[in-house]
C-alpha cells in the first residue's frame, strides 16, 4: 500500500486517534461548512457536501455537529476560508502535499514553512512535488464485506480503476471526477463504505528506513496538528519490518 494508507495504519497502531479525535471533528466540520457554502446546503444536490458528510459519519462525527456545520454555512457570520495546497520535501527526500483551509494565508504559510524547516524538510513551490501524485477518488470497505473477487467485480461494474485488497480492507480507486458516481454504485452493491474521499495517490514512492520514518512521522504529525491543515499526504514506502519496529517504538 502507498504512503497515505500505511500512515493511517501507523497512526491507529500508535493510539493517536483519540488524541486527534476533537481536531478531526473540527476539520471535518470545516469541510462540511465550506462545501455547503460553495454549493447547495442539501447533500443530495451537492456532491462535495455529500462526500464531506459521508466522511464525517464514517469518523463518528455526531449528527448534531454535522447539522450545525451545514447551518453555519448559511449564516451571515460564516468564516471565509481559502483552500491552499502546499508542496515540499520531508526527511530523506519524501514528497509531501499539505492541504489547508485558512482565513489567514500569511499565518498558515508561515506555520507550514516553519514546520518543514524545523523537522528536516523544506517547503517548495506549487508543483514541485505534485507530479509524483495523481488526484484520485478512494473508497474503503472492510475485508468482511466480501472476498477480493467479489469486491473487484463490484468495483469494475461501478466504473472504478483499481482495487487493493488485504486482510484488513478493500481500497477501491477511481478517477477523481467519478468518485460520487462510483461511490453510489458501490453502496448499492456492497452497502455503506468505511470511507469515501478524494486523495493524492503517489505514483512515485521513496523507500525509507526506521530512522527516516521516525523523522518523517514527526513532521507529518506536527503538520496534522495545525488547525488550518486539513490533510497531509506523503509518498513514502517502508518495509513491514520497519513498520513493525516503528509501531513498537
Amino acid at each position: 500500500m502507498a504512503g497515505h494508507s500505511k500512515w493511517a495504519n501507523i497512526q491507529h497502531r500508535k493510539g493517536r486517534q483519540d488524541k486527534l479525535r476533537s481536531k478531526l471533528f473540527s476539520k471535518l466540520a470545516k469541510e462540511i461548512t465550506v462545501a455547503a457554502k460553495m454549493g447547495d446546503p442539501d447533500p443530495d444536490k451537492n456532491p462535495r457536501l455529500r462526500l464531506a458528510v459521508k466522511e464525517a459519519k464514517s469518523s463518528s462525527v455526531p449528527k448534531d455537529v454535522i447539522d450545525r456545520a451545514i447551518k453555519k454555512s448559511q449564516g451571515g457570520d460564516a468564516e471565509n476560508y481559502d483552500e491552499i495546497r502546499y508542496e515540499g520535501y520531508g526527511p530523506n527526500g519524501v514528497a509531501v502535499i499539505v492541504e489547508a483551509m485558512t482565513d489567514n494565508r500569511n499565518r498558515t504559510a508561515s506555520t507550514v514553512r516553519s514546520t518543514f524547516s524545523k523537522n528536516g524538510g523544506n517547503l517548495g513551490e506549487t508543483g514541485s512535488v505534485g507530479f509524483m501524485f495523481d488526484r484520485k477518488g478512494e473508497v474503503v470497505y472492510p475485508a468482511s464485506v466480501g472476498d477480493a473477487d467479489t469486491v473487484m467485480m463490484a468495483a469494475i461494474e461501478a466504473g472504478a480503476e483499481d482495487v487493493q485488497s488485504d486482510e484488513d480492507n478493500h481500497v477501491i480507486y477511481c478517477a477523481d471526477t467519478d468518485l460520487n458516481e462510483v461511490a453510489n454504485a458501490l453502496e448499492a452493491e456492497l452497502g455503506e463504505s468505511e470511507s469515501t474521499k478524494l486523495i493524492w495517490k503517489p505514483n512515485i514512492t521513496t523507500e525509507i528506513d526506521l530512522e527516516g520514518l521516525t523523522k518523517l512521522m514527526k513532521l507529518l504529525d506536527t503538520l496534522e496538528e495545525d488547525d488550518d491543515v486539513q490533510r497531509v499526504t506523503a509518498n513514502f514506502e517502508a518495509s513491514d519490518d520497519v513498520m513493525a519496529a516503528f509501531a513498537e517504538s
